[in-house]
């Protein structure tokens, strides 16, 4: 990876971790993946998420995501990317070793599955980190708790199979690098509420998680 990009993703993420990020514009990406499953689902979902956090001061984020390839060099220009869909994923080893310098580097991964996308995503993420595990972060963790207050964890935004959300995480020399949220639907409670008939309640609560991933990812 050419130094470069390093020195740009190292000024990105000082700008956006600073006291002066409601003062410095950052932009956030969308992950596109090989394999066949749809990384393009909820396109309203971020640009709506950027939207509620720039309005609640959260962060002042660029209006329209930048979509961006695993094993692209623009990722290290993003402080936070995030990576949905319901269907396979298959990364290249390129693409497995952009993302661990990616994450290692200070990057921030958010994963929402999208029904269907849990067994691709698991043997993915394996590659890039092999000796980690996900585990899931207890109710205490800050990711619940940075602006807006989730006692139990993770808010159930559609049902499906009728389990409860869970919230995984992977740590990287103690640094969470990527948050996993399962069954909660996160992504479509983003979407305008016509979109999937949500009620303005569960569109508001997964707004208020996604603005607390943002900050986190934003400040840790």
């Amino acid at each position: 990876m050419r130094f470069q990009h390093y020195i740009l993703f190292t000024l990105i993420l000082l700008f956006s971790h600073s006291g002066q990020s409601q003062n410095t514009t950052v932009r956030i990406g969308l992950l596109k993946y090989n394999g066949g499953g749809d990384w393009y689902a909820n396109p309203g979902s971020l640009p709506n998420l950027i939207q509620f956090c720039n309005k609640n001061q959260i962060a002042n984020i660029q209006t329209e995501p930048i979509t961006v390839e695993v094993g692209s060099p623009e990722i290290f220009s993003l402080p936070f990317i995030h990576l949905t869909g319901h269907g396979n994923i298959v990364l290249s080893n390129q693409e497995v070793i952009n993302l661990r310098k990616y994450l290692m580097a200070g990057g921030f991964l958010h994963v929402d599955d999208n029904y269907g996308l849990n067994a691709y995503f698991r043997r993915e993420i394996k590659k890039v980190f092999p000796n980690e595990e996900l585990i899931e972060l207890p109710f205490s963790h800050p990711i619940y708790h940075q602006v807006y207050e989730f006692p139990t964890g993770l808010p159930k935004i559609h049902e499906h199979d009728g389990k409860s959300p869970q919230g995984f995480g992977l740590f990287y020399k103690g640094r969470l690098v990527c948050f996993y949220t399962y069954e909660t639907d996160l992504g479509d409670g983003w979407e305008d509420t016509s979109v999937h008939n949500d009620t303005k309640e569960k569109h508001l609560k997964a707004l208020k998680m996604g603005a607390n991933i943002i900050s986190f990812a934003f400040s840790n």
